[in-house]
């Protein structure tokens, strides 16, 4: 199905006088130089992209900033996981610096979320705040990292441990680029926009479960699933941006999909991110059932539906062997959902009835990762 560029959509991230425009739809980094031009007062950008990006996107993205009279500089980094480190924000910066980037001008995530977290990491540390345009390139960045302002790197410790809260003056969602992703990507992506279904939104989780295939195949349904996601970050943001409340809800599955991708050592030939949160998503029904807050069979819906889409929903599927328990959960209490030592996880009382679970019993917790965990 092709879309024309009038099938475009605007989501606004509230949050006065920071607030932003999200947009979605095709053909927007040809349009990238005409809808910065119209938001930035500076006329030079730095751009910060992956090896795998570069070749698809960075040359036309250029142009389209020439074309408007932008200056711009650019900086390949190697892709993966791996790359969100103290090293490579060190170089981030330093060409944010050498560039001469100033406060009215901006630093341009060009590619997926660890790109986005980097440079917006970056950009919220130089020169004491940098404006900030995300592009993302991948399903998952679009509907979850390039929104809301957070950003960050690993530690050896655990993931994003490292970082600052530094919302982006624009996000530009090109939905053409999500055409070149990988299959894996894609559902890795997809696992973020299921997640929204199954924090509050009943009724998106059952249209996704009708209509999977064709947000798949592109077109408007991937138009339709995108802006429904940002509009569902974004209201969430604008009410919590700091996370001292509501907006932990977004973390349903990620304090089991993050402590996988730490036992796994971020190697993401075994495990990406969204393949963590599907598994982990899975895992909170799960552990939520076991503990009397909901019916065993909103799990196996939750399972029966990611697996349709091909996303792992089990521990057995990650390739190698996993710690044990114990380890798991050193990962878990480690993990930045923990308040004063007390365990806070996302439970569920149904699909769609996520709540947060303040003071879960390590106990519990042990026992339920032994039970799942491959033998």
């Amino acid at each position: 199905m092709t879309v024309s560029a009038t099938a475009r959509r605007t989501v606004r991230v509230d949050l006065g006088d920071r607030s932003y425009d999200i947009l979605i739809g095709p053909g927007l980094i040809a349009a990238a130089g005409r809808e910065i031009a119209l938001r930035l007062k500076g006329r030079k950008i730095a751009v910060i992209t992956d090896e795998h990006v570069a070749p698809l996107y960075l040359d036309g993205f250029m142009a389209a900033l020439k074309a408007e009279g932008i200056d711009a500089v650019s900086l390949v980094l190697p892709a993966g996981e791996k790359t969100k480190s103290f090293e490579h924000l060190v170089s981030v910066c330093d060409s944010v610096l050498a560039a001469r980037i100033e406060r009215n001008d901006a630093v341009v995530a060009l590619g997926g979320g660890v790109i986005g977290d980097l440079t917006g990491f970056a950009a919220g540390i130089v020169r004491r705040g940098s404006r900030f345009i995300q592009v993302p390139t991948s399903l998952l960045a679009q509907v979850d990292s390039s929104v809301g302002g957070k950003t960050g790197i690993n530690s050896p410790h655990g993931k994003n441990l490292i970082g600052v809260f530094h919302q982006p003056d624009l996000v530009l969602a090109d939905t053409d680029v999500l055409d070149t992703l990988s299959p894996r990507e894609f559902r890795a992506g997809y696992a973020e926009v299921a997640k929204y279904g199954l924090i509050d939104k009943p009724d998106f989780f059952a249209w996704l479960e009708k209509n999977w295939q064709a947000v798949f195949a592109g077109g408007e349904a991937r138009i339709e699933a995108i802006a429904t996601s940002c509009q569902a970050k974004a209201d969430v943001v604008a009410a919590d941006e700091r996370e001292n409340g509501q907006r932990a809800l977004l973390n349903l599955g990620h304090t089991f999909g993050h402590a996988l991708e730490a036992a796994t050592h971020y190697d993401s030939a075994r495990l990406v991110h969204g393949e963590g949160v599907s598994i982990g998503m899975v895992l909170a029904h799960q552990f939520s059932a076991r503990m009397n807050l909901c019916s065993p069979d909103d799990g196996k819906r939750v399972e029966a539906h990611l697996r349709a889409v091909g996303l792992p929903t089990t521990m057995g599927e990650i390739p190698g062997s996993l710690p044990p328990a114990e380890v798991l959960m050193d990962a878990i209490a480690q993990d930045k959902k923990v308040k004063a030592g007390k365990l806070t996880f996302i439970l569920t009382r149904g699909v769609g009835q996520s709540f947060v679970a303040d003071d879960v019993p390590q106990s519990e917790v042990i026992a339920f990762l032994k039970e799942k965990l491959p033998t």
